[in-house]
């Protein structure tokens, strides 16, 4: 079952109301305090149910071919993000966006070149903290 959107000025009562009237769609629009566009919206309708907003399938510029490029530079060159943009506009696509590469190597596990260097035997992966001090003592960074 489809949830209305709780700020939808119109219910599927009324919307079935409105597909069912034969009054003209600014007399409907008068009659339930909605845009004319809306009353012909639903009059045109079939259901009366919400439908999402989401993008079904994103605008991207590049092609399949041409983002299996990027993602293999980025693997093999550790490029970072703006030197890759840089490189894709040039040679591969000139409208590429910023943006629309970053969510390819989000989208291809690539995003973070620190997974992506190799790691040396024994290398020590944890990560620096600060320095635990007694209770009563604030550490602060001044730059």
């Amino acid at each position: 079952m489809s949830q209305v959107h709780p700020l939808a000025r119109t219910t599927p009562r009324v919307r079935a109301e409105i597909r069912d009237s034969n009054a003209p769609a600014t007399a409907l629009a008068g009659l339930y305090n909605i845009s004319v566009a809306t009353a012909r919206k639903w009059k045109k309708r079939d259901d009366t149910l919400d439908r999402s907003h989401r993008a079904h399938d994103l605008g991207t510029t590049l092609s399949l071919a041409q983002e299996a490029v990027v993602v293999e530079i980025r693997r093999l060159c550790l490029l970072p993000l703006d030197d890759l943009v840089s490189i894709t506009r040039r040679f591969i696509h000139p409208d590429a966006s910023r943006s629309g590469i970053s969510r390819l190597l989000r989208r291809a596990g690539v995003a973070k070149l620190a997974d992506l260097q190799p790691k040396e035997e024994g290398q020590d992966t944890l990560k620096k903290t600060f320095k635990d001090y007694a209770p009563g003592f604030v550490h602060i960074d001044i730059k």
